[in-house]
């Protein structure tokens, strides 16, 4: 499979570890959008698209979010987490969240990801000469 193109939207915000938002294309005929670009400890990384975990009301089966007390449909007080050994075993942010798509190699991660950082490097580049031009 071949990145065929990223398209990379830089975030302003100088102090937030979130830096920029990736689109990327694969074989001119898939495209992924919302890759983060994101500070960790010392370096960038991507983290995939993903949604928050739903569970639906036992009473009235409305979807809520993972953690809610109570319905947002009918009031109703929800079961605390259903499946505690899971709970323990993710970290409580990565259970909040699932992945909508992501690689299933470790090797393509990595080709993914370097490819999106070398693209925020040059558009992150052409924003600081850009301002420093004016």
């Amino acid at each position: 499979m071949e990145i065929t193109e990223v398209r990379i939207i830089l975030k302003d915000s100088q102090d937030k570890k979130l830096k920029a938002y990736a689109t990327v294309t694969f074989d001119n005929v898939f495209v992924v959008r919302d890759i983060k670009v994101i500070q960790g400890g010392t370096d960038l990384f991507i983290a995939m698209p993903s949604r928050k975990v739903k569970h639906a009301c036992p009473k009235c089966a409305f979807k809520n979010e993972l953690r809610s007390k109570y319905c947002n449909q009918c009031a109703a007080l929800l079961p605390v987490e259903a499946n505690p050994q899971r709970a323990e075993e993710v970290p409580s942010s990565q259970a909040e969240h699932r992945d909508i798509a992501h690689p299933i190699t470790q090797s393509f991660r990595e080709h993914l990801q370097k490819k999106v950082l070398e693209v925020y490097t040059q558009e992150k580049a052409k924003a600081h000469s850009g301002l420093s031009g004016e």
